[in-house]
C-alpha cells in the first residue's frame, strides 16, 4: 500500500488539502487558502462584485464581501473607514461604488464611534455628485436615515466652496433615483451662504425664467449659463452655445444631445472636459470630425492624454485607459450605433496612457516569471464591471506593467500548450506555454493575442514545475489568477519549495488576484509567497518592494 500516495506534505493534489494546514476548498473544488477579512475588503474595495466569477453569482458574491466588510467593521470601524478612505481617495480602484458601499455599510452598521467616522469621512469619498446619489440609496436599502446621516449630506452641500457646488449641480443633477432636490428635503441644510442658499433654491424649485442678460453673481452666473444651454437646440444656435461653454466653463453634461454632434461645440467643449470625460468621448469627437488628421485638437487630446501628473491628479485607473484603448481602437462601442474610424495617433497615446497611469517604477533586476491564468474560469465577468476586461485579458495587461520594467522577465501561460509536467493531472489538458507578446506590442494586440490564447484545467503549480525542469533560474513568480486552481497532483506552494531546494534559490512567488473572491494560492506561513490584489493601481510598486526584500527560504 503506497500510504504517502494519500498523505504527502510535499506532494499532495489540489482536489485535497495539504495535511495540517487550514487550507479551504475553493469554488472548482480545489484546495487553497482563505484570505483573511482585511484581504477580502481590499479585492472588494478594488475589484467589487459586479457580475460576480465564473463560478459565483453576482448576489452570492456581493453578500460574502459584505459580510467580510461588516466583520471588519465590527473588529476595527477607524481602521476600516481609513482603508475605505485611502483606496477611494488614492484612486487604486477602477470603480467608486465598492468604497461608497463600505462606507455605507460603516454609517448604518457600525458602532457610534464608527459611524461619525464613516459620516466624517463621507466628503472625501463621495467627492462628486452621482457619489452622493449612489450613497443616498445605499443608506435607504441599508435602514434609512437618521440624524447622523442628515448631518453628514447637510455638510457634503455647506462645506462645499460655492463655486464648485454650482458646477456640481449643474454637471450631476440626478442618478438611482435620487436628485439634490431629494436630498436637500431629507437633510434640511442651514444655508452656509448667500449663494449656497441661492444654489439649494434653485435645486428645489428651479428657476421660471430665464434672463437674457448674465447673473450678476459670477458663482449663480453657472446655474444662469446651464439654464441658457438648455434653450439652444437649433443649428443656428450653435455659435452662442459654444460661446457659452467657453465664457462660463459648463461641462459636457449641459449641452443638448441634438448639439453634440457638431464639432464646434466638441471644441468649446475640450479645455473643459475632465480627463475622464475626454476618455469616455473620444468616438464621438472623432465621429463629428474634430479628432481630424493632424488637427490641433488631436494634437492636444494626445498631449492630455499622456500627461502623467494630470493623469493622477484627475485619479484616472488603469484599467478605465485599458477600457478606453480597447473600445476606442475597436471603432464602436459595447452598446450603442456609434462608429468611427480610429485615429492611429490617439491609440498610441492610450496606450501610452496605460503605462503613465501606474507610479514611476524602477527596475530590480529580479529574475521575474509571469505566469498567466487564462483557464476557463478566468474568461467570466469583466473585472469590476468594465466592459470587454474579462480578468484573462487584465492579468496580460497587468504583467506588462511589470515586464516592461523587468529586463529579465519571461511570460508564459496555463493552456492546452506544449509543456505538460509529469505532476500534470492526466486527462485535463492542463498545460503551459511560452506567450509571445512583450510590452513593445500595443496593448490593443496583446489583448487580441491573449484572447486566441487555447485555455485547459486550472493547475496554478505549473510555472514553478516548469521552471525547475527546464531549469530556469527565477527568483520571483509572479502568478496572475482568480485562484480556483484544481488540476494538479501537486500544491503550488510545495511546487514552489521544491523549487527552492532543487535550485538553491530563495524564489518567492506574488499572487496576484484577479477576482474578489476569497481564495489565495500563496501560503500565509511562508514570508516568500505574497497575495496581492489584481489592478490595484498599487500593485505593480508593491510587487517590486517585495522583489528587493531580503529573506532566508530556511527561516
Amino acid at each position: 500500500m503506497r500510504f504517502t500516495k494519500w498523505f504527502n506534505l510535499k506532494k499532495t493534489p489540489q482536489s485535497a488539502p495539504i495535511p495540517g494546514t487550514s487550507q479551504v476548498r475553493n469554488d472548482n473544488a480545489g484546495y487553497v487558502w482563505a484570505v483573511d477579512d482585511w484581504a477580502r475588503l481590499d479585492r472588494f474595495l478594488v475589484l467589487g462584485s459586479e457580475g460576480g466569477t465564473f463560478y459565483v453569482t453576482e448576489q452570492a458574491l456581493t453578500r460574502d464581501n459584505a459580510q467580510a466588510v461588516l466583520r471588519c467593521i465590527a473588529a476595527d470601524g477607524a481602521r476600516a473607514v481609513a482603508r475605505i478612505v485611502a483606496v477611494s481617495e488614492a484612486g487604486r480602484a477602477p470603480k467608486n461604488d465598492p468604497a461608497l458601499f463600505a462606507l455605507a455599510l460603516a454609517a448604518k452598521l457600525g458602532d457610534e464611534p464608527t459611524r461619525r467616522a464613516a459620516h466624517a469621512a463621507l466628503p472625501r469619498v463621495a467627492r462628486i455628485g452621482t457619489h452622493l446619489f449612489h450613497f443616498a440609496e445605499y443608506i435607504k436599502a441599508l435602514g434609512g436615515w437618521g440624524r447622523g446621516t442628515m448631518r453628514a449630506f447637510a455638510r457634503w452641500y455647506n462645506d462645499m466652496e460655492a463655486g464648485r457646488l454650482a458646477l456640481q449641480a449643474v454637471k450631476y443633477q440626478q442618478r438611482d433615483g435620487w436628485s439634490h432636490r431629494d436630498i436637500l428635503r431629507k437633510a434640511h441644510p442651514v444655508a452656509a451662504s448667500a449663494q449656497h442658499q441661492a444654489i439649494y433654491a434653485w435645486m428645489v424649485k428651479g428657476w421660471d425664467a430665464v434672463d437674457a442678460v448674465p447673473h450678476p453673481d459670477r458663482v449663480l452666473a453657472t446655474i444662469w449659463a446651464f439654464e441658457r444651454a438648455k434653450r439652444l437646440t437649433s443649428r443656428a444656435d450653435v455659435r452662442a452655445l459654444a460661446a457659452l461653454v467657453c465664457e462660463y466653463g459648463l461641462p459636457h453634461e449641459c449641452v443638448p444631445t441634438e448639439m453634440k454632434q457638431h464639432p464646434e461645440i466638441w471644441e468649446a467643449l475640450l479645455p473643459q472636459l475632465g480627463t475622464t470625460a475626454l476618455l469616455r468621448n473620444l468616438g464621438k469627437m472623432t465621429e463629428v470630425g474634430l479628432l481630424a488628421p493632424m488637427s490641433e485638437a488631436e494634437a492636444v487630446v494626445a498631449a492630455r492624454l499622456t500627461d502623467a501628473g494630470a493623469l493622477r491628479a484627475a485619479r484616472v485607473h488603469p484599467l478605465a485607459l485599458l477600457v478606453a484603448l480597447k473600445t476606442y481602437a475597436q471603432g464602436h462601442g459595447e452598446r450603442g450605433k456609434l462608429r468611427w474610424t480610429p485615429r492611429p495617433r490617439i491609440v498610441d497615446a492610450l496606450d501610452r496612457a496605460f503605462y503613465l497611469a501606474f507610479e514611476t517604477l524602477a527596475p530590480t533586476g529580479a529574475r521575474t516569471l509571469l505566469a498567466l491564468d487564462v483557464s476557463g474560469s478566468m474568461c467570466g465577468p469583466p473585472i469590476a464591471g468594465m466592459p470587454g476586461i474579462t480578468p484573462r485579458i487584465g492579468s496580460a495587461a497587468m504583467a506588462l506593467v511589470t515586464a516592461a520594467i523587468e529586463p529579465r522577465h519571461e511570460l508564459v501561460a496555463f493552456t492546452n500548450g506544449s509543456y505538460r509536467s509529469a505532476h500534470s493531472a492526466a486527462g485535463y489538458g492542463s498545460g503551459i506555454s511560452p506567450l509571445a507578446i512583450s510590452p513593445r506590442m500595443r496593448l490593443d494586440g496583446v489583448l487580441e493575442a491573449v484572447g486566441a490564447v487555447p485555455f485547459g484545467g486550472t493547475d496554478c503549480a505549473l510555472p514553478m514545475l516548469w521552471a525547475a525542469e527546464h531549469k530556469v533560474a527565477v527568483d520571483i513568480f509572479c502568478v496572475y489568477t482568480d485562484s480556483e486552481t484544481w488540476a494538479g497532483d501537486i500544491h503550488p506552494s510545495q511546487a514552489l519549495r521544491a523549487y527552492r531546494q532543487k535550485t538553491g534559490i530563495a524564489a518567492k512567488l506574488v499572487v496576484i488576484g484577479m477576482t474578489s473572491n476569497g481564495f489565495s494560492i500563496a501560503d500565509p506561513n511562508d514570508a516568500g509567497m505574497l497575495d496581492v490584489v489584481g489592478f490595484d493601481a498599487a500593485t505593480p510598486s508593491i510587487i517590486t518592494d517585495f522583489a528587493t526584500r531580503t529573506w532566508s527560504a530556511s527561516a
